[in-house]
């Protein structure tokens, strides 16, 4: 049977045949890309989605940050450097004892020259955090807590204990990017359970 001999009925139903098999197609495309980049980005996921209030909006950003930092020549610490950093973060870890807030921006600071030792450009820091995502999706999210404490720390608006959290979450990105973990959406750093490990080892080295 050739086209010619279709009726306008028959042609009719092959065209929406053939249109619901393509609208199929590219749903099940689309649901795989959104399990896939959630499945990667995990909470940082759901926190560009809710930014952007558009999914395919929010997974064309995510997708376009993996491909920029999939362009970067990131490494692992050396041993030298791991021991290096690791002295640095307990230096600021004591220094929390007499001066808080100044401990808090020493670890930002560290947390810095860690990221550029590993390869990360120095832009400001949402390009950080954004670029820091893409295989730090989970703790990322310490990075941008502890971050607002420490600006709201420049205006006089922080307490003793919010820049206890503040160590407490950069502790968290520094241990990651020292021992070179990458997150997975099964991973619970900010379960209570381990806010508080991390709390009393804060208390600890500050006591």
């Amino acid at each position: 049977m050739n086209l010619q001999d279709l009726t306008p009925t028959q042609i009719a139903i092959i065209v929406a045949v053939a249109v619901l098999l393509i609208g199929v197609i590219i749903a099940f495309a689309q649901r795989r890309r959104t399990e896939k980049l959630r499945s990667r980005f995990g909470p940082e996921y759901e926190r560009s989605l809710a930014e952007s209030g558009d999914r395919r909006r929010a997974e064309a950003q995510l997708e376009k940050r993996a491909e920029r930092v999939q362009k970067y020549h990131l490494r692992s610490l050396a041993a030298e450097d791991r021991s290096r950093f690791t002295e640095q973060w307990d230096r600021v870890q004591a220094h929390f004892v007499d001066a808080p807030a100044g401990a808090v921006a020493e670890a930002d600071q560290l947390l810095g020259d860690i990221m550029a030792t590993c390869g990360y450009p120095m832009g400001d820091f949402e390009q950080r955090a954004a670029d820091i995502s893409v295989d730090h999706p989970v703790v990322v999210q310490n990075y941008r807590s502890a971050h607002e404490i420490a600006l709201r720390q420049a205006k006089g608006q922080s307490t003793t204990e919010d820049l206890r959290r503040a160590m407490i979450h950069y502790r968290t990105l520094f241990e990651d990017l020292v021992h070179d973990r990458k997150d997975t959406v099964d991973r619970r750093p900010a379960t209570v359970e381990g806010r508080e490990l991390e709390r009393e080892e804060i208390h600890r080295r500050a006591s």
